[in-house]
């Protein structure tokens, strides 16, 4: 009975002591990360220095927004919170993250390249913002990610057609941006049973052509294709009235030298 009695009193002990030491690259994610952005005063108020040096406290958060398993951040859901400023590139240090989302804010600048080493993340919300630049190809060192959600921004360039190589990516959405050049076919014909991507996914971006958009347009919002065909047409008619008028005018060039001609020699017949 007492080798019992202390047995369950080292097992409480245990479940009751908190974790020996915070993850420092947890810290620094997340100390990084809340000075890049501008926060309103009604706003992430618990994101405090001592907080944000003890981000995780047993299996709870001491941050809104954030979610921990393990002694480590895994989960950040900071949407809807009138944020501005940048995505700090130090939240890589977060390499436990599997989710991430900020949207509906009003960030700036670009999507940081460092997202690569988030190996762990799979959920990747960054719509409805005012971020800039390309998309990076790096994004596919993420192999897990299922959801990209990157609509309604001011991304420029082209899709990575690296991308098509996440095998687990079941939503992908960049609609509403100014991303220019064909959808890669790496997002449409997938290999195996992947799913491919519809045109809402691609929809808002006047630059943006291919499969399931439509083909290249111009300025003028006509197609590429119709404006060569246009052009090579007028290009006909042209030739064709040209020869009809040229034609015209040999005939009646023509007739005119043979009435003469005939005149002179009428002229020139003794008369009997």
């Amino acid at each position: 009975m007492g080798f019992f009695s202390l047995t369950l009193m080292s097992i409480l002990m245990c479940a009751f002591l908190p974790p020996s030491s915070q993850d420092p690259n947890d810290q620094s994610c997340l100390t990084n990360l809340f000075q890049s952005m501008h926060v309103p005063d009604h706003n992430l108020v618990n994101w405090t220095e001592p907080n944000l040096a003890n981000p995780c406290s047993g299996f709870m958060s001491n941050l809104t927004g954030a979610t921990c398993n393990n002694g480590r951040i895994y989960k950040l859901s900071l949407s809807n919170l009138s944020l501005y400023g940048s995505i700090s590139p130090y939240i890589s240090n977060c390499t436990s993250l599997q989710s991430l989302d900020l949207s509906n804010n009003a960030l700036t600048g670009p999507i940081p390249t460092e997202f690569q080493y988030l190996i762990n993340l799979a959920i990747l919300d960054l719509s409805s913002n005012h971020l800039s630049g390309t998309i990076p190809p790096s994004l596919t060192m993420c192999m897990f990610l299922n959801i990209i959600d990157l609509h309604n921004n001011s991304l420029t360039g082209p899709i990575p057609p690296q991308l098509g190589s996440l095998v687990r990516l079941s939503v992908f959405d960049v609609s509403d941006n100014k991303l220019s050049g064909v959808i890669p076919t790496s997002l449409v014909d997938r290999p195996g049973n992947l799913p491919g991507f519809n045109a809402t996914s691609y929809s808002g971006n006047e630059d943006l052509y291919g499969y399931p958009l439509g083909p290249m347009k111009s300025r003028s919002g006509l197609p590429v294709l119709l404006i060569v065909g246009i052009g090579l047409g007028s290009g006909l008619i042209s030739l064709v009235l040209s020869f009809v008028v040229t034609c015209v005018w040999l005939k009646v060039t023509d007739q005119k030298l043979a009435a003469e001609h005939q005149g002179k020699i009428n002229e020139l017949m003794p008369e009997y």
